[in-house]
């Protein structure tokens, strides 16, 4: 192992990839030597865009993979398709999320389908898919979690408990795949606002709140990720919580 690349021939699959901190923990990854299959769902121009940066850095090492992760029965050909590119696959990141408010009174089930779809079944029927080419290569499961999946954030009832419900399944999956596979999951707190418009004095609220009174970057979740996967050998079935303090 090349001691400057240590994920040189590796292969990392980031769902939900092609922006945010998708797009921050593939760069990361891809920087550290690994082939990254780069999933998306709508923003195929900005997961080609991304791809086409990785492949000017490093030719043949990039690739984006379209998919509904709703369709779960999908599940295995993602997988395939980035061992049929790379010929192995050491790491999956569960990235991919739905999030807005559900309010209690007006959830809806559609509602419910999509946020616990994309939060804690993708995650499952993924992992599943890719436990055998994992088991294989002695590799790596992280998923990307929530604070508000361990406090629960009001308005947010329905994404709160899916997220809930993937810190207990990273722990199952880490009981059930071990020893060959590691599961870990990192949880964070204000690193990124929501896309949709966001009140800046609550913005300033939030931010109080933290022990270091500022926020967190995708370079955060990208290093904590690249922890878990190259740094960790001994750490499975653990939630690392990067919030600046927010949850203490």
């Amino acid at each position: 192992m090349d001691n400057a690349l240590p994920l040189a021939g590796q292969c990392v699959i980031v769902t939900g990839g092609a922006k945010r901190l998708g797009a921050a923990i593939a760069r990361r990854l891809h920087a550290a030597g690994a082939s990254i299959a780069v999933h998306y769902h709508r923003s195929g121009d900005a997961a080609r865009a991304l791809v086409a940066d990785l492949e000017s850095l490093r030719a043949g090492s990039a690739v984006a993979l379209g998919g509904d992760l709703h369709e779960v029965e999908r599940a295995p050909r993602l997988v395939a398709m980035a061992v049929e590119r790379f010929g192995r696959l050491d790491v999956l990141v569960n990235n991919a999320s739905s999030f807005y408010p559900t309010p209690v009174g007006s959830i809806t089930p559609e509602q419910f389908e999509d946020l616990v779809g994309t939060n804690l079944r993708a995650p499952l029927f993924l992992s599943q898919a890719a436990a055998p080419a994992l088991r294989k290569a002695r590799g790596v499961i992280v998923n990307m979690l929530d604070i508000h999946g361990m406090r629960p954030l009001k308005g947010h009832a329905v994404y709160s408990a899916a997220k809930a419900g993937l810190v207990m399944l990273t722990k199952s999956l880490a009981r059930e795949l071990g020893p060959e596979v590691r599961v870990n999951g990192i949880a964070p707190g204000p690193v990124l606002w929501p896309e949709r418009d966001l009140d800046d004095g609550l913005k300033d609220e939030i931010i109080a709140r933290t022990a270091l009174k500022r926020p967190g970057s995708p370079d955060d979740i990208a290093s904590a990720a690249y922890y878990l996967v190259a740094g960790a050998p001994y750490v499975t079935g653990q939630v690392i919580v990067v919030d600046g303090g927010r949850s203490l």
